[in-house]
């Protein structure tokens, strides 16, 4: 498969954005090399703070919950507990994944899991008219306004994140 035709192909989130007449625009990374969020926002010339992570969770009560987050920010399971009303949280065992939510780590997107959980969006979002994440396949991201993703989960949004900050250029 050519470079071109790896850029074309759509993904299902893309799929279903389109049902929905949303707009959005659509990257590519696959022959960039990049591994992680902050590497695949410097692929594509984003900042990192509008370049958002999706990472599931399971309460002490065994609901699941998604958080949606900058990917060059950490997780903060507290904060995160209580914005979705639990008393404790862990991240989803890497292999509960693909069977939970249809998407295999790396490629993990708000849009299209096989349920929806309830979403919480980083506040942080407010900042920009539009945020990205993955389009639901490794290599493959999409950009959208953050409000757009109430007509596909439950969402919410919150301060979820560890107050320090890290900037791509300390890594």
């Amino acid at each position: 498969m050519g470079k071109k035709d790896k850029g074309d192909e759509k993904t299902n989130v893309m799929r279903l954005l389109e049902q929905k007449k949303i707009p959005y625009q659509h990257y590519n990374y696959v022959d960039s090399g990049a591994v992680n969020g902050e590497e695949v926002a410097k692929a594509l010339n984003m900042d990192p703070n509008q370049v958002f992570k999706t990472l599931v969770t399971v309460g002490k009560t065994k609901a699941y919950y998604v958080f949606v987050l900058p990917v060059n920010k950490e997780l903060n399971l507290k904060k995160a507990a209580a914005a979705v009303g639990e008393k404790s949280i862990e991240m989803l065992k890497l292999k509960d994944l693909l069977p939970l939510t249809g998407y295999v780590h790396g490629g993990c997107s708000p849009i299209g899991m096989k349920k929806a959980f309830p979403t919480v969006l980083h506040e942080s979002c407010k900042n920009f008219e539009t945020i990205m994440f993955s389009g639901g396949k490794i290599g493959y991201q999409v950009e959208v306004e953050p409000k757009q993703l109430e007509k596909f989960v439950r969402l919410t949004m919150a301060d979820i994140v560890d107050d320090e900050r890290r900037d791509i250029g300390e890594l």
